[in-house]
């Protein structure tokens, strides 16, 4: 099962854990890539990022993090992203993250699983084309 039920992302977050969700496709000024979104523990709190990265249309390519990103002005490193906000609770970053990136609340994955829907989109647009 790759989805987290409300129960375990919220354990997964008060173990100090990363929690990710890939978004789908965004264009950036001209420039399209996709968009994910990620709570992880910073300090005494959570902060929540989002993450604008080069589409490379590779299905094996499945950690996002090492993405490149599409402005290479705005995000020096990837990895971090556009923080939102930091938050004390886990529950509070959630719904932040939620509602800034319109991020669905039954699609959390841990962290280096969001590649997974990543691979599902390239394999459906594959799979357009070949029709």
């Amino acid at each position: 099962m790759r989805y987290l039920s409300r129960s375990f992302l919220l354990g997964a977050l008060q173990r100090r854990k990363d929690v990710e969700q890939f978004l789908g496709p965004v264009t950036v000024g001209s420039i399209e890539g996709i968009r994910w979104v990620s709570i992880w523990p910073w300090q005494d709190g959570y902060n929540v990022s989002v993450h604008d990265v080069q589409d490379l249309d590779d299905e094996n390519c499945g950690d996002l993090s090492v993405f490149p990103p599409l402005d290479s002005e705005g995000e020096d490193d990837p990895g971090p992203g556009r923080l939102i906000g930091h938050v004390q609770d886990p529950t509070e970053a959630i719904e932040l993250a939620e509602r800034s990136t319109g991020a669905a609340p039954h699609r959390w994955v841990n962290h280096g699983v969001a590649g997974e829907d990543y691979a599902d989109l390239v394999r459906a647009r594959r799979s357009r084309l070949r029709r």
